[in-house]
């Protein structure tokens, strides 16, 4: 067992003495090819680079957009070189080896294409007739590095940032952070910042880059299950695009709503929709919050669930304050005649619940656009936040302590001044619409996994979709951990 350590631990501090190394290596200047001997670039380059653009783009993860950053380089080579020019392909080598520890797959960034093997005739000594093996090399660099800033910075398989959208013109992120990176200090650094602005970000990436970079070959085994959760679920964290310091995210799966102020974060209990009627993953920003809000029952809960206890129990509809309308408005007497006819032919009736007490949306619902038509508000059934599984609503989200959410986005909206208007608001049952100034980002995420006082943490799949995004991001069951 000693022995097994002591190798480990040799293993570890060799691979770190050689990123060191790599990673001290001086970046490549944009005006490279100005100090470039003359014997070293010739007037073909420009040539030898466009047949490669032409001859691999079917094998391009982005063909455009690599075509426009060697546009901008006049279709020079940016990678291969003498070793006697210094550029960042070793560290770019190293990030591509790493992947794995960003939760990436290595096949996604040409593996065969690009080894050391290929790499080192190619940048020792000097030559005597051109290698078309440079300009190909050179090619499947550029596509790799920007390959790895965009799944680093939107990931793989974002439903809005899709590959098509990111290689058109216009999408220049990857392009104009490869660029920089080429005159940073620290390319690799420079690349890094590609990855989400996120605390539960950072944290998650942290542990899978300790149990996939320092506990391999150890001792420790890590579970391979637990490292590709980790994975998908650093997938969806770039889905995100959160770009403010002050907003809202909604958790499903730990059923959890945290209100992010800088490095300040407030904590909320929610409850989500249901496994057969699931709250939706979304973003958008709330514009204002209602007090004693009425609700516009939606169609399948007024055709489904409440029409039918009207039927069967007379007194029902009042009880709750609920009230039924045609398609021009006219309020319809609930008698039973009427409500066997609606329930026999429901289409262009409608129903509305009375706001004040007992209101399924409470005291305050926060309003945000979405195509779901679903909202974040208030309950009246309090004692629901004390249960563990809270995936118990229709789709809606409810948050515990909604007065203290709405009054907090009102102070930092505009001052205690508006907060205590609210709340005069409420004390007479007022309904009243307080406008934010300016919108506040809301996010809804599905994440399985998150770092808790160092330790990971595991919700429970409550929509069963982690087998489909691990399936995308790990076909033919390849390991994200290597076998032993």
């Amino acid at each position: 067992m000693k022995t097994n350590q002591k190798s480990s631990l040799r293993n570890i501090l060799f691979i770190s003495l050689i990123c060191m190394v790599f990673a001290s290596l001086p970046s490549i200047s944009l005006n490279v090819y100005a100090s470039v001997p003359g014997h070293m670039v010739q007037q073909s380059d420009s040539m030898l680079i466009k047949k490669q653009l032409i001859a691999l783009e079917q094998r391009l993860n982005y063909p455009e957009t690599v075509a426009r950053f060697y546009k901008q380089k006049s279709f020079q080579r940016v990678w291969v070189y003498s070793d006697t020019v210094r550029t960042p392909v070793y560290q770019a080598m190293l990030l591509l080896d790493c992947v794995l520890q960003f939760g990436l797959n290595r096949q996604d960034f040409h593996p065969s294409e690009l080894t050391y093997n290929k790499l080192k005739p190619l940048v020792s000594g000097t030559w005597v007739s051109y290698s078309m093996d440079r300009e190909v090399f050179d090619v499947y660099m550029t596509d790799a590095v920007l390959t790895l800033i965009n799944h680093m910075h939107y990931g793989k398989f974002n439903p809005v940032k899709t590959k098509y959208i990111l290689n058109r013109a216009g999408e220049n992120y990857a392009l104009s952070l490869l660029t920089a990176s080429l005159t940073a200090p620290d390319f690799m650094v420079c690349i890094g910042t590609a990855q989400p602005d996120l605390k539960s970000y950072k944290d998650l990436q942290s542990y899978l880059h300790l149990v996939k970079g320092q506990y391999i070959d150890d001792c420790y085994e890590f579970p391979e299950g637990e490292a590709r959760k980790m994975a998908i679920n650093l997938e969806r964290m770039r889905w995100t695009g959160i770009d403010s310091s002050y907003y809202l995210m909604i958790n499903i799966p730990s059923f959890q709503l945290t209100v992010h102020n800088g490095d300040s974060t407030k904590f909320f209990k929610v409850i989500v929709g249901q496994p057969k009627t699931p709250s939706p993953q979304l973003e958008s920003k709330i514009e204002y919050l209602t007090t004693t809000p009425g609700w516009k029952v939606p169609p399948k809960i007024f055709v489904k669930e409440l029409l039918p206890k009207a039927v069967s129990d007379p007194g029902f509809l009042e009880a709750n304050r609920y009230y039924i309308y045609d398609q021009k408005g006219n309020y319809i007497v609930p008698s039973p005649v009427n409500l066997k006819s609606i329930r026999a032919k429901p289409a262009g009736y409608s129903m509305r619940q009375a706001a004040g007490c007992g209101n399924a949306m409470g005291k305050i619902v926060f309003r945000f656009s979405n195509r779901f038509d679903i909202y974040l508000h208030d309950t009246p059934e309090q004692k629901l936040f004390s249960i563990d599984d809270r995936a118990l609503s229709h789709g809606c989200i409810r948050v515990e302590r909604a007065e203290r959410l709405a009054s907090m986005l009102l102070v930092h909206d505009g001052g205690y001044i508006r907060s205590a208007e609210m709340e005069k608001a409420l004390l007479g049952l007022q309904t009243e619409d307080f406008f934010l100034r300016k919108a506040i980002p809301i996010k809804i995420t599905y994440f399985t996994t998150e770092i808790l006082d160092g330790l990971l943490k595991v919700y429970p799949d409550i929509y069963n979709l982690d087998p489909a995004l691990e399936r995308q991001m790990f076909p033919h069951d390849s390991p994200l951990m290597p076998r032993q």
